[in-house]
């Protein structure tokens, strides 16, 4: 038991970030649902870019930096530094600056060509100012590495690469730089090639380090907020399908006394006209479509309503039956093991949350397993648990450690069929946990092969579980 899907309405294949059919989902019912999470899914992948405003401001630091340094350095302490080639360099980045500030507004987000041309610049700034300091014996050489770490940190991973790519031949170039470092007069400061070598070094084991920690602290923290986003959609389509029902029960409530008035007119037409009469075949007519009407509304009153209090209200066994009973028909035997009596259970208002989380591990067990499904219900005064076992092949050790995990792409070798542990997993342990409850995946400890799910409420937030 290996994969945990999504519902058909929103099961595309996730890898590497929500796709674009997640995001039309969201824009589809942007219109009618107003909540936070369509609102935040709204912007799609746009949300993740760079804000301009942000480069600037840290250009800004840069500019008031490089200034900084070249005033104590120059004046100060008067050691020998090219002071109109470094005044130019510095100018032109507090020029690029206000020009940026000039032509865009404050909210203006970059695609990944124009970040990457910007982040070139500036590194290509800090290097020419470097290079004419020294080069690699300048002490702030490994200020080099700042862009490509922004870079790492906010953009797309290809037009990172071609960034690194350019601060190593920039930093190469550093090497032969030959300007001497600003010293003391008649103290020239030499720096052996060697040096420069184990400084070249020490520079780009520190970008490639650095970078790589950037990108992948940033790359979970993106797909972790796609998967949270995917998660409030799944919960909200839950409750709004909930709702429907109760807006249908309603509306044959509304509709069912103007449909047995027109029935009853029907009926006294029906009587007046004669057997000959040339409007008898269209009010048999009327009479047998208003009747269809009244069946179909007969039909979805039996729905249930969340505005009716007493339909709110769900006992546990309840729950745990209209969450197994759509998966009994696969070939698949599903045995339901209830450990105490009824006459004690718990019970709570529907919760849309964990009727979908319970029904996806549920459907994973059906999807893996070989001929057998256990449910096993237990409570208590103190708890409740749910227990969903199967005889599959069960989990391989190095997927347990990671189960929970968003967008977990992995196969197990052994079975072909087994697709990713990702979205759909993430999205009924996060459910599950957000009702309150304790989730442990394991293997069966009784020495049959087969995977298990324990999940354990307590019993307070199962006797009166509000509706989130």
């Amino acid at each position: 038991m290996t994969e945990c899907r999504l519902r058909p309405e929103v099961e595309p294949v996730y890898e590497g970030g929500l796709k674009s059919l997640v995001f039309d989902k969201i824009k589809e019912q942007a219109v009618s649902v107003d909540s936070p999470s369509v609102r935040f899914a709204q912007f799609g992948p746009s949300s993740r870019r760079i804000r301009l405003q942000t480069l600037v401001r840290l250009r800004w630091l840069a500019v008031a930096g490089q200034t900084i340094t070249v005033v104590i350095v120059g004046l100060l302490l008067q050691f020998p530094l090219p002071l109109q080639e470094a005044g130019i360099l510095v100018g032109a980045l507090a020029v690029a600056n206000l020009t940026l500030s000039a032509w865009f507004p404050p909210t203006h987000r970059l695609g990944p060509k124009s970040a990457l041309a910007l982040l070139g610049f500036d590194l290509l700034q800090m290097a020419a100012l470097l290079f004419i300091t020294g080069g690699l014996a300048n002490p702030f050489a490994p200020l080099i590495c700042v862009p490509v770490i922004i870079a790492f940190a906010s953009q797309p991973l290809r037009h990172s690469l071609v960034l690194i790519v350019f601060a190593l031949v920039c930093t190469t170039v550093l090497a032969f730089s030959p300007y001497a470092v600003p010293w003391y007069e008649g103290e020239p400061l030499r720096i052996q090639p060697v040096m420069q070598l184990g400084v070249w070094c020490s520079i780009a084991s520190m970008m490639m380090f650095a970078a790589f920690y950037a990108y992948r602290v940033s790359h979970e923290a993106t797909l972790l907020a796609d998967a949270l986003a995917a998660t409030e959609l799944v919960l909200e389509r839950e409750k709004h399908l909930s709702q429907l029902d109760g807006l249908a029960a309603a509306a044959a409530h509304e509709l069912g006394t103007p449909l047995a008035t027109i029935s009853v007119v029907a009926k006294e037409m029906e009587r007046e006209l004669g057997p000959d009469d040339r409007f008898r075949e269209d009010v048999l007519l009327l009479r047998s479509q208003s009747e269809r009407c009244r069946d179909i509304l007969r039909r979805l009153t039996s729905l249930s309503a969340e505005s009716e209090e007493h339909m709110r209200r769900l006992p546990l066994s309840s729950l745990v039956e209209e969450v197994v009973a759509p998966h009994r028909q696969f070939g698949i035997e599903i045995e339901l093991v209830e450990k105490n009596d009824r006459t004690n259970e718990p019970v709570g208002n529907r919760n849309a949350g964990i009727i979908y989380g319970l029904g996806n591990l549920i459907e994973n067990a059906v999807d893996y397993a070989r001929s057998k499904v256990i449910v096993t219900v237990e409570h208590n005064v103190e708890r409740v648990a749910i227990t969903i076992e199967d005889d599959g092949q069960g989990y391989a050790p190095d997927i347990l450690s990671r189960i929970g995990e968003p967008y977990m792409t992995k196969r197990p070798k052994e079975d072909e069929r087994a697709g990713g542990l990702g979205l759909g997993l993430f999205i009924a342990k996060t459910l599950l946990e957000r009702s309150g409850a304790a989730i442990r995946f394991g293997n069966r400890d009784s020495g049959e092969p087969g995977a298990r799910i324990d999940i354990e409420w307590p019993r307070s937030v199962m006797d009166a579980q509000d509706s989130k």
